[in-house]
């Protein structure tokens, strides 16, 4: 206990006290330094963040350097400030590949800023999303199907990127689907990993659209990797999966000027007076879990399905 006491004794009170104080301030170099060191720390996260931090952190530790080589003539403080420079500048030089690997084509771009970036989603975690539906874009002419009612299986998830999508059952018109909107969450959310279905109802493009697609197994593997991913979608398909309930509260009728209420059944609200009649049974179903609408392996033409 003696030995510790004067080890720490010398350590505390073995350097000279300082009685003076310097009178004249450091050169401009030691307070350029200071004020990188200042700005740096108050960068935020995401590469763009660290990029700040490393980049204005490398300047101060670059300008401490040269204040100890040529103001205090110290190694020691020259040493160790070089090495963190050095260490920044490896940190910023990282970063800055990661970013540049993490480049997108102008549509999953724009995706990101739309949709996954207002989220505080990564560019990392946006591109697992991205390599699982393989980067692409698939085009869907005017008047093609993307499904038809009991025919197109359920296999994959699609997002439509521009255009516009009509959704039909029995010929009868449900509601619009627009970009940045999930073609098929209805579908997806009603069936279970193992499980196998159809679509209830009809997708046509009624204008040239974009989408991306991800395969079901696929997509599925990647949810097992990363949860978070897993909790996004999620996220995403109920979100999209109540715009399309409100969407089709606003077509379904009862007669006699009341609009029947799909989230509330046993009440009844007054219809608008520009909105057409459309009986409710038909319009409620596909959208009930349990009812599957999933994506076709390829795409068809259906203009013989449509009415012109």
């Amino acid at each position: 206990m003696g030995e510790n006491a004067s080890f720490w004794e010398s350590l505390i009170y073995a350097h000279p006290t300082c009685t003076t104080w310097k009178q004249e301030a450091e050169g401009s170099i030691y307070h350029l330094a200071s004020i990188f060191f200042v700005v740096g720390f108050m960068g935020g996260s995401g590469f763009f963040g660290l990029l700040y931090v490393f980049s204005l952190l490398g300047l101060g530790f670059l300008c401490s350097s040269v204040w100890a080589w040529l103001d205090v003539c110290a190694a020691d403080i020259f040493s160790w400030n070089f090495v963190l420079f050095a260490i920044c500048f490896v940190q910023f030089v990282y970063v800055t590949y990661q970013v540049r690997s993490v480049a997108f084509d102008r549509e999953f771009q724009e995706l990101y800023s739309a949709l996954f970036q207002p989220l505080g989603i990564s560019l990392t975690v946006y591109r697992k999303i991205v390599l699982c539906c393989d980067a692409e874009v698939i085009t869907l002419e005017k008047e093609h199907c993307y499904a038809m009612q009991g025919k197109t299986p359920i296999d994959k998830l699609s997002l439509l990127v521009s255009g516009r999508i009509r959704v039909t059952v029995d010929g009868e018109f449900l509601h619009y689907i627009f970009p940045l909107q999930f073609l098929d969450s209805p579908e997806w959310d009603s069936l279970r990993p193992t499980e196998e279905g159809i679509f209830q109802v009809t997708l046509t493009a009624e204008t040239d659209c974009r989408y991306v697609a991800w395969r079901r197994k696929k997509l599925y593997l990647l949810f097992a990797k990363h949860r978070f991913i897993s909790r996004l979608f999620s996220i995403l398909i109920g979100s999209d999966i109540a715009e399309k309930l409100y969407a089709l509260n606003d077509r379904v009728h009862v007669g006699q000027g009341f609009r029947y209420d799909i989230r509330l059944p046993n009440f009844y609200h007054v219809a608008l007076p520009e909105t057409p009649p459309v009986q409710p049974p038909q319009h409620s179903r596909h959208l009930q879990r349990g009812s599957p609408r999933r994506k076709p392996a390829g795409v068809t033409n259906c203009g013989s399905f449509l009415s012109p």
